[in-house]
């Protein structure tokens, strides 16, 4: 019988796999080729963390080589006795509704699928071209991102484009960022508060992508589960990133703003902190010059042309008060972004 730290980590290991709709994956997608249509043209995209028999990533991008001009597609899946490994055994119930694998090497290895040839001679490249193989690792051949053979794929690719176990975010963007490479990953939407990405962010060497927000993820059971607060993070260029938010000037919003608290209390300071409090993204005022607190979700709608990130008012850099500036008349505010308007 599992113990109930066998099934503390079988629950986690649940909520760490969410499979992203086809759909999703084009809609962001098509933002980066009207921006750039040759953007993925003679890259070689690496897919880790990826199964095509799941996932929609290594399906989506085989099925428009042809139209995106690809070098070569990778894709590596993770071996199912690994994830027991490191997240305990399943219920007897679990277990159940498993099917054993016929091939012992389908339960410890991990595979990895490569596209880049019509092999099936019906002269187009597309997801029926797809060989896979076991990964025959001698040190770790379960399909670990951070093991030596991906991380030898991670160096031969181009862009990385997945959907990484949300636990894994802050070790699976640093395994990126080591090599410098470009990506376009998924993850929850508190990340961006994590201080291993929050600097990333703040000095524009990273950004969120297009779609972001409330989707829904398909679930290993097949089913089908909503989340409202993740979005994509990437390196990639795309023309979202670079218009403008439409905003009132701060006389405006005090007389017509639809939030009631901007109307009413207009913009409140920090305690102990020469910057004032905007609850609300829209509430944002075009031609205040000091430094504002905004919430997290504007990044979603951030121009590096329109504003500068200084920090937030937790981890405000350089500042000695830093845990301190996050109160409004002695009351705790939410996470805010420290943020000041680009002078024209």
């Amino acid at each position: 019988m599992p113990s109930n730290a066998d099934l503390i980590k079988a629950n986690r290991a649940k909520n760490d796999e969410f499979y992203t709709q086809y759909n999703d994956i084009q809609a962001e997608i098509n933002a980066y080729i009207e921006y750039n249509p040759n953007v993925f043209k003679d890259k070689t995209i690496l897919c880790p963390c990826d199964d095509p028999n799941w996932s929609n990533f290594t399906k989506f991008f085989a099925q428009n080589f042809t139209r995106f001009g690809l070098k070569k597609i990778i894709s590596t899946s993770y071996a199912p006795m690994s994830k027991e490994a490191k997240y305990g055994r399943q219920t007897a119930i679990e277990e159940e509704n498993i099917e054993k694998p016929k091939n012992k090497k389908d339960y410890t290895h991990g595979k990895i699928y490569i596209l880049d040839h019509d092999t099936n001679k019906d002269n187009k490249i597309d997801v029926n071209d797809l060989e896979d193989n076991y990964i025959e690792d001698a040190k770790n051949p379960d399909g670990d991102f951070r093991s030596e053979f991906v991380t030898k794929l991670r160096d031969e690719a181009d862009i990385i484009i997945t959907n990484p176990p949300f636990s894994l975010f802050r070790e699976f963007l640093n395994w990126i960022m080591q090599a410098n490479k470009k990506f376009l990953i998924i993850g929850n939407m508190n990340a961006i508060t994590y201080k291993e990405v929050f600097p990333l962010i703040k000095d524009n060497k990273i950004w969120l992508g297009v779609v972001n927000g409330a989707k829904e993820y398909l679930t290993p059971e097949g089913e089908k589960k909503k989340m409202g607060n993740t979005c994509w993070f990437t390196n990639i260029e795309h023309g979202r990133r670079h218009e403008p938010l439409p905003l009132m000037t701060m006389k405006e919003n005090l007389s017509h703003s639809k939030h009631k608290i901007i109307r009413e209390k207009g913009y409140q300071k920090y305690d102990n902190y020469d910057a004032i409090e905007v609850p609300f993204s829209d509430a944002i005022p075009s031609d205040y010059d000091g430094i504002m607190g905004v919430p997290i979700s504007f990044l979603d709608k951030y121009s590096p042309e329109q504003f500068e990130i200084l920090g937030d008012n937790r981890y405000h850099d350089g500042d000695e008060n830093a845990n301190d500036i996050n109160y409004v008349n002695g009351k705790c505010t939410y996470r805010r972004i420290l943020i000041r308007r680009i002078k024209q």
